[in-house]
């Protein structure tokens, strides 16, 4: 196992706690991990040089993201008759949430794009 990846997981594991310390701390309804995700971006823009050195880190993780869903595949089978007494106002849920995020996305790339001066155009015109 090289420094580089044994560097990489600690800075990212260290994050994760900061963000779960503020969390509990403030008392934000936000996840922890959200929040080290957020100082781990400011950190990025901050030190250059971190992206390079947490490379092996995240591209270790990446190989083996799909390992990640096996507890959500769990939770859902624990919860089955949950699911199958609620689906209509589960399903409205997914349906709903991800109508709005597409909508959130788009407007959020068209206010970045305008911006950054492209006026909303994407390059296809």
């Amino acid at each position: 196992m090289s420094t580089d990846f044994l560097f990489g997981i600690t800075v990212l594991l260290v994050y994760q706690l900061i963000g779960e310390i503020i969390t509990r701390l403030l008392q934000l309804p936000v996840p922890g991990p959200v929040i080290g995700m957020l100082l781990l971006f400011a950190s990025l823009f901050l030190h250059h040089n971190l992206e390079q050195r947490l490379d092996a880190a995240s591209a270790s993780l990446l190989t083996h993201l799909s390992l990640l869903f096996v507890p959500a595949g769990v939770g859902v089978m624990a919860h089955f008759g949950r699911l199958e007494e609620q689906w209509l106002p589960i399903l409205v849920a997914l349906v709903l949430g991800t109508l709005l995020t597409l909508a959130a996305t788009a407007l959020i790339m068209l206010g970045v794009s305008r911006l950054l001066g492209h006026g909303g155009k994407t390059g296809h015109e």
